[in-house]
């Protein structure tokens, strides 16, 4: 059983497309990214680099592009977490337009945890983020 996936709704504007209309490339990783805030929390994040100093980064992407979105589109993002080391997390994140729940993009963001010298860290195992990674979190 897969675990349920943290949902995140994006509005396209217009200014979020190119020439053509169509949701520019590079913005997708904009929308996963504000998905992965929405999910770990910003307080959480706040506090952790406050605190703690130590903050996530990507450390690999990859985008699979299946149809693009459109102004005006609600996009839903969907994200699962997994951790795959004790010091990497990995995000599978999927668009989805809202309207015909079409899958858009398929993306697979690795992070990491660095401190504040960008030195890599474990990943801090905070309770939101156990939540997220037993699929429990929305």
């Amino acid at each position: 059983m897969s675990p349920t996936p943290h949902t995140f709704d994006v509005q396209v504007y217009y200014e979020d497309t190119d020439f053509s209309g169509v949701v520019y490339h590079a913005n997708y990783l904009r929308y996963f990214e504000r998905a992965r805030e929405h999910v770990l929390g910003a307080g959480e994040l706040v506090r952790l680099w406050r605190d703690e100093q130590k903050g996530y980064v990507v450390y690999k992407a990859t985008q699979a592009f299946k149809e693009g979105a459109v102004f005006g589109d609600i996009v839903e993002i969907r994200s699962t977490a997994r951790l795959e080391s004790e010091y990497r997390i990995v995000f599978d994140q999927r668009a989805h337009r809202k309207a015909d729940g079409r899958l858009l993009v398929d993306a697979v963001i690795e992070m990491v945890c660095i401190d504040g010298q960008r030195r890599p860290v474990p990943i801090p195992l905070h309770e939101r983020l156990r939540a997220v990674l037993a699929g429990s979190a929305s």
